[in-house]
């Protein structure tokens, strides 16, 4: 990346690092956060309405996170995980919003369920065609198991960047994921979602 980044056009700021949007914030924290939002926003707006399944509310939890990171004191800093905190924040404000809306039935409803589970079951379940079968399951599971969920399997986060959004240790995401994989399994099989 060039040394001269504030220069680059803002559209490019999507393919910059961490590393080049903090080096940018030491000669202009402005340009910084806009590179910031730039690079994160569609991918935040797509985790906040996969989750409260409205477009109006995931574009107004995407603006309080963003509003959130501008007052984030930290978050240039050289250790400050960028990434890993907008999808931090993104996740509690939309699982707040649907507590608050007493919609937690609602979430994921557009995952698909399988037709059988395959070799690697879980992936089968969100490669699957019945959509509103896979959500009546999910509808079931903890916000921790959704969560996990739709971090590795929706948002295709990997497990050192679901362990920075959860702020838990690798082997924690692993154990969780299995939890939750499993869980999902069983509910679909006992709801005889599957064949």
């Amino acid at each position: 990346m060039s040394a001269n980044l504030q220069l680059l056009k803002p559209e490019h700021s999507a393919s910059w690092t961490e590393a080049d949007i903090k080096k940018l914030a030491a000669t202009n924290a402005r340009a910084a956060m806009e590179a910031v939002i730039q690079k994160y926003r569609d991918q935040l707006y797509f985790h906040a309405r996969y989750i409260v399944k409205d477009h109006q509310e995931a574009y107004d939890v995407v603006q309080e996170v963003f509003i959130k990171a501008m007052r984030e004191g930290r978050i240039f800093d050289d250790e400050f995980k960028i990434k890993a905190w907008l999808f931090r924040v993104t996740s509690n404000l939309c699982f707040n919003q649907v507590r608050n809306r007493k919609r937690r039935g609602a979430i994921l409803e557009s995952m698909v369920k399988p037709e059988s589970f395959s070799a690697d079951q879980v992936e089968s379940v969100f490669a699957g065609e019945q959509r509103e079968e896979l959500s009546a399951a999910l509808d079931l599971l903890s916000d921790d198991h959704k969560e996990i969920l739709v971090l590795r399997y929706y948002d295709d986060l990997s497990y050192a960047e679901i362990a920075e959004v959860l702020q838990v240790k690798l082997g924690t995401v692993m154990s969780r994921l299995s939890r939750a994989r499993m869980r999902l399994m069983a509910v679909m099989e006992e709801s005889e979602l599957v064949n």
